[in-house]
């Protein structure tokens, strides 16, 4: 999955182009845009997590370990991991991913669950393009650092 694919049809639904009516969006479009958005986030940290725990493309990693990894990033756990406050031992802009990442559930589940919100082109056009900072942002991080982080994310904190 294609984190940038992913948000750039987050752009098209905010902006109303799926339907060929810019600037008119409909809710419908607002509220997929916003999914997009959060899943852009989360298939990026899924993404850098296999490749920097089992190995990029270029690697001689396995594709069943690979997709192992991948698929082991738990949306419950990470909203947790990224609200905790272990999370400020990290660079500030893993700080902000992992902020950005929680609030940006949190809208997801507001977008595909509560009939009742509305949602604005103002303010899913800057969900957007903030989610587009915290990931550039996060991928400028050096990896030994985002590596940490998927290792937070996805394995339990021991204390022994």
């Amino acid at each position: 999955m294609n984190p940038d694919d992913l948000l750039t049809i987050a752009e098209h639904l905010a902006s109303g182009w799926v339907r060929q009516q810019p600037g008119r969006p409909i809710q419908a479009e607002l509220r997929r845009a916003v999914s997009a958005a959060y899943y852009a986030m989360f298939h990026t940290l899924a993404n850098d997590a296999a490749d920097l725990l089992v190995g990029g493309r270029t690697s001689t990693r396995t594709k069943r370990a690979w997709r192992q990894t991948y698929r082991a990033l738990d949306h419950g756990r990470v909203k947790s991991r990224c609200s905790n406050r272990i999370v400020r031992r990290f660079p500030t802009a893993i700080q902000n991913f992992a902020e950005h990442f929680a609030k940006m559930q949190q809208q997801r589940h507001l977008a595909d669950y509560d009939p009742l919100e509305q949602f604005s082109r103002f303010r899913v056009s800057q969900l957007i393009v903030q989610t587009r900072s915290a990931i550039d942002g996060f991928l400028a991080v050096h990896s030994d650092d985002r590596r940490a982080f998927a290792i937070f994310v996805l394995f339990d904190l021991r204390r022994d």
